[in-house]
């Protein structure tokens, strides 16, 4: 699986965007596909998860901002994220595995490059 994200940007805080990751292959219903995110200086942590039939998993610090969502037909996910705050500036990277969210939020089989957020206060 080949992973393509898109989407980053410049806003402000409070402002929104909607991040997407393309995926190559013919299994794509089968991958649980994640978000992840590295600020600089520090580790790459886990944001969101999909299920295959749509199940959603987010991380507490991006609980009723952030949607994860897929569309199986476009084999693309997105990340819609929103009341963007400063702290959210990162490196975001989507991630795929086999299997369940647990599998891909732990351990991610596939990595995307990044797409770099920056929120300005």
């Amino acid at each position: 699986v080949q992973l393509q994200a898109s989407g980053g940007g410049l806003v402000q805080a409070g402002g929104s965007l909607r991040l997407s990751c393309a995926a190559s292959g013919r299994t794509f219903t089968t991958y649980a596909m994640g978000w992840f995110r590295q600020a600089r200086g520090k580790e790459r942590e886990f944001v969101a998860a999909n299920s295959w039939n749509g199940g959603t998993n987010y991380a507490d610090s991006v609980k009723g901002r952030f949607t994860a969502s897929r569309d199986n037909a476009k084999k693309t996910v997105y990340l819609q994220v929103n009341s963007l705050k400063p702290e959210d500036t990162a490196v975001y990277y989507c991630a795929a595995s086999l299997g369940g969210m647990d599998r891909v939020q732990y351990q991610p089989t596939y990595w995307g490059q990044g797409t770099l957020v920056t929120v300005s206060s």
